[in-house]
């Protein structure tokens, strides 16, 4: 068992249902349970209600603890593709700046050569 922190427990507080601060609300941190907590808390009540309750906050926990890692794994892979466009993304800017250099040397005007027939005479 642990207390909650204050950016905790303003996350978690809702807005309508807990009475303002400074008019009669919680003045403490709330004790909340780990999952090893409630599986201890669970092994000294003794009735069936209360077991039941506690299986499922353990399913819960397990849930939860999967959510977390399918999340996790999810942002790896954000973090990866990420990684790849920031590539991509640089390999385009060198592409279009060489474009417009060739943009620019073909349009520069040159002296062409003339083709055909060259007369000694003129």
């Amino acid at each position: 068992m642990f207390k909650l922190t204050d950016i905790e427990w303003e996350s978690l507080r809702s807005q309508f249902v807990t009475s303002n601060k400074g008019r009669g609300g919680r003045t403490y941190l709330p004790n909340v349970f780990t999952e090893h907590g409630v599986l201890m808390l669970s092994s000294a009540l003794n009735s069936s209600q209360a077991i039941q309750m506690n299986i499922q906050i353990v399913r819960i926990f397990s849930r939860l603890r999967n959510l977390l890692s399918e999340h996790s794994e999810l942002k790896l892979e954000m973090n990866e593709i990420k990684k790849r466009l920031i590539n991509h993304d640089k390999s385009i800017d060198t592409i279009f700046k060489y474009v417009d250099e060739l943009i620019l040397l073909k349009s520069e005007p040159t002296e062409r050569k003339r083709i055909g027939y060259k007369s000694d005479d003129l």
